[in-house]
């Protein structure tokens, strides 16, 4: 008996057109650029990879080393925060805030996601030819509010000028100090499995707000920026316990990627309950609209934490209480598996990866 095994049909059986495809490229953004790209400022993969392939290698150091939202280190007998922001959004006032606003706040933040009570603040105005003074001075009294409101000091900053045409305006460059509290440890090597995740209200509205603005789209109501300084709410929720074990601001990349960022440096995996994260409708019918999704849109005014999971019900308590933690929600926890994954359960009943976006769904929101 012979072998009547069917054999599938080849192009040349079919009398079709063979393709070489040695020389086809995928069309998505190629991960080696020789040039700076738009995503590069994103805070996605491009942004990571910017950081760690030129920056510290060039710079070296162990505080450098550590990438987190400031530095930590030990000076004259007490620990200290330092960081440093740039804000480069277009357009600069926005509903809910401006960029003066964001850069007080920002760093405010920045140092309150190590635990730091912020102390000074310096200042660096690049302002372009031609810009009206009313602007300018708008912006500064913005910054003068902001800093008031968050109870740290402007101590000293820096102005310089470029030619019409080579800037957007205004740009502003803040960096700030703050000292840590004893017994405040903040830091993503400190989760374990079993932690519990905890966000301090409903995402995506930053994001959202500059983009309405800056395009000229309308949601059927006004969706104002959650810019706010957010070393109250740190203070509060330490009062509970100084044992939470990270904090992060979750601005560029969103949720996202603030949580890739600690399961990739915890070596802990991530999972969330995707119908528990808050997401305001008016962003979310934005979203639904124009194809985003919320989990990767910037916020100015929210935190994420891991709390171990015997203070987490307190911790929650504490952050409704407080005004800018009045929707603060436990939305999922540490887990042992897949370490450096962040995976979400669907309204269906699925699981998704949500993955570290390669760069930014909306350029420019800070």
């Amino acid at each position: 008996m012979s072998d009547t095994t069917a054999q599938p049909p080849t192009p040349q059986s079919r009398d079709l057109p063979t393709v070489d495809i040695t020389g086809w490229s995928c069309p998505a953004p190629l991960r080696e650029t020789p040039r700076v790209v738009m995503g590069h400022g994103g805070g996605g993969a491009l942004s990571a990879e910017l950081v760690q392939q030129i920056f510290v290698p060039a710079f070296g150091g162990e505080l450098l080393a550590q990438l987190g939202d400031s530095a930590v280190f030990s000076l004259g007998g007490q620990r200290l925060a330092f960081s440093t922001d740039s804000y480069v959004v277009r357009p600069l006032f926005f509903p809910g805030g401006s960029i003066g606003d964001l850069a007080v706040n920002g760093t405010v933040n920045d140092l309150a996601m190590s635990g730091a009570r912020a102390a000074y603040l310096s200042c660096g105005f690049i302002l372009e030819e031609g810009v009206e003074m009313p602007v300018v001075a708008g912006v500064a009294d913005a910054m003068g509010a902001a800093a008031r409101a968050a109870g740290v000091e402007l101590a000293t900053g820096d102005t310089k000028v470029v030619e019409a045409g080579r800037g957007d305006g205004v740009y502003l460059n803040t960096a700030g100090i703050g000292v840590i509290p004893p017994g405040v440890d903040l830091r993503p090597q400190r989760v374990v499995p079993g932690d519990v995740v905890i966000v301090s209200g409903g995402i995506g509205v930053h994001g959202v707000a500059v983009m309405s603005v800056r395009e000229g789209l309308e949601f059927g109501v006004e969706i104002e920026s959650d810019c706010a300084a957010l070393g109250g709410l740190v203070q509060t929720m330490l009062a509970v316990t100084p044992d939470l074990h990270v904090l992060r601001d979750p601005t560029r990349g969103g949720l996202a990627a603030a949580l890739n960022e600690i399961a990739t440096a915890s070596g802990t995996g991530v999972v969330l309950d995707e119908r528990a994260v808050p997401v305001p409708p008016a962003v979310a019918n934005a979203c639904a609209v124009l194809g985003l999704d919320p989990m990767y849109v910037a916020n100015e005014g929210k935190l994420v934490a891991f709390v171990p999971r015997e203070h987490a019900d307190a911790v929650l308590d504490a952050m409704r209480a407080h005004p800018l933690g009045a929707d603060a929600a436990i939305i999922g926890e540490a887990v042992a598996a897949h370490p450096g994954m962040v995976v979400a359960r669907t309204p269906l009943g699925g699981t998704r990866v949500v993955d570290l976006p390669l760069g930014e769904q909306l350029p420019r929101i800070c």
